[in-house]
């Protein structure tokens, strides 16, 4: 079976107190081809570095990626000690993905909030430490920090993905990174913004804008899937949107606010106790799912195998490098992928395993 490169999944996506499933979707995800591995980290079970040991040694050939973890919750030096051990125990499979993360829960950690100078000053510490060098005497907006050294024999090429969502995010990606993670339930025309600011941001830095990968995020929920599955992986995601950061997502996206505000002011979204794709019961999600617009649904890949297959060609159309196929295991999405091979574009064969690689 042909390796598919430009196609990821999310690995334990979504929540998960059993974080060993991901052996397993690694291992069945190598198997039906797909490209990479991206990990999300959430403080609970889902801590990004034991994810990726896991994932490297589940696996001999499938590409590796945080997607993402947060710079301020580990030192520097840690961070780049992670990011050299996960390079050579997966034989340079992995890329180090960073993200702003949260404003409102690094408040309560008592964590300072993450601003693009921070990520754009300890991406260059890291790639010092990984060429070897020693960082003396620093302050800068990551932190002062008297005398950082990993080791002077090191000469690592790690690739650095950023996660981002608004257009100036975007740009500075295109600036300092080597690729770049979207977000899911964008529409094809703000993916194509997206990969334009990208470029643009790679442009005005004097580098390549080919050379950075832009991944989209597909969520992908085939009508193969039971019908609560579905609600739960399709409308219980974009409603645990909407309850964290609706207004981004609405507003990268053009959608109409007034439609937001009227989810958040229905009596069952007001005050209610977790998130929606965590513990909504299938009238809650049939519930949710009448408020949300049909438009901001369309935002996916669902439908028949075939027609999930159409819309990751959509992506491909609008620019993007790679997708992300979001929202499903391997074995849910075995379907789809034999349906993608028929349509398959020609060209990606040759594209590093790496995600944060570019051809």
């Amino acid at each position: 079976m042909d390796d598919l490169p430009e196609l990821g999944f999310y690995g334990l996506a979504g929540h998960s107190g059993t974080p060993r499933d991901l052996i397993a979707e690694v291992a069945e995800g190598e198997r039906l081809g797909l490209g990479s591995v991206f990990l999300s980290e959430r403080f609970t079970t889902k801590e990004a570095a034991v994810l990726s040991g896991a994932a490297a040694a589940a696996g001999e050939r499938i590409g590796i990626a945080t997607a993402a973890t947060n710079h301020n919750t580990r030192h520097p030096l840690l961070t780049a000690t992670l990011a050299t051990t996960m390079h050579r125990l997966s034989g340079g499979r992995f890329a180090l993905g960073l993200g702003r993360g949260f404003d409102m829960l690094f408040d309560v950690m008592g964590l300072p909030r993450v601003t693009s100078a921070q990520m754009e000053d300890v991406i260059g510490i890291l790639r010092r430490l990984w060429r070897g060098e020693a960082v003396a005497g620093h302050d800068g907006p990551a932190g002062n920090f008297p005398y950082l050294s990993q080791d002077p024999s090191f000469d690592e090429d790690i690739p650095i993905i950023l996660t981002a969502m608004g257009e100036r995010t975007l740009e500075f990606a295109g600036r300092v990174a080597d690729g770049v993670v979207l977000h899911t339930f964008f529409t094809d025309e703000t993916l194509a913004r997206s990969v334009e600011a990208v470029r643009r941001g790679a442009l005005e830095a004097g580098r390549d804008p080919a050379s950075v990968r832009v991944w989209s995020v597909l969520a992908t929920v085939g009508d193969h899937l039971d019908e609560e599955l579905r609600l739960r992986k399709l409308v219980g995601r974009l409603a645990t949107y909407l309850q964290g950061y609706g207004d981004l997502l609405v507003r990268v996206n053009g959608w109409d606010p007034a439609a937001l505000a009227r989810f958040r002011a229905d009596d069952l979204v007001t005050g209610y106790p977790g998130a929606f794709d965590v513990i909504g019961t299938a009238a809650d999600l049939r519930h949710v799912a009448g408020l949300i617009p049909d438009a901001w649904l369309a935002a996916s890949a669902t439908g028949t195998p075939e027609a999930c297959a159409a819309r990751v060609l959509d992506q491909f159309a609008a620019g993007a490098d790679g997708v992300v196929l979001h929202g499903a295991t391997p074995a849910e999405l075995a379907p789809v992928l034999d349906a993608y091979r028929r349509v398959r574009p020609p060209g990606f064969a040759a594209w590093p395993r790496n995600p944060g690689r570019a051809r």
